[in-house]
């Protein structure tokens, strides 16, 4: 039996750009670490609290254009404290479904070394 994004995830996915909504989709199907989408599609508002809180670095994130989201293993852990072979599974998951689609994908801690729950469309073959 496969596993099924919940209520929230779903609807954190609203406004997220197709292609990553498909991969994210494809990705609950593989793998057996359940995942939640935490954060999808963000106002500027919602972005420049959380670079005033210290929780994003940039006001030039994908999160602003629907190209990036933010996805934790489930159940959600306190302060997101998982064993990294949650977070492998989560991430194998997501790049085979990225793959498997055709789908430019980054994972924020493979691109900056930090920010596991992010993932993003390529800049280079979705400009925002």
């Amino acid at each position: 039996m496969s596993l099924v994004l919940g209520k929230r995830s779903l609807s954190n996915l609203v406004g997220v750009h197709p292609d990553l909504v498909s991969v994210v989709k494809r990705a609950i199907e593989i793998t057996d670490q359940d995942f939640t989408v935490i954060e999808g599609r963000r106002s500027y508002s919602r972005q420049k609290e959380l670079v005033r809180k210290g929780f994003s670095k940039t006001m030039n994130s994908r999160h602003l254009t629907g190209h990036a989201v933010d996805i934790v293993p489930y159940p959600i852990a306190h302060r997101l404290s998982y064993p990294d072979s949650k977070w492998i599974s989560v991430s194998e998951a997501l790049l085979y479904a990225a793959d498997e689609l055709d789908v430019d994908l980054g994972w924020g801690y493979a691109m900056w070394g930090w920010d596991k729950p992010h993932w993003e469309l390529s800049r280079r073959t979705y400009p925002a």
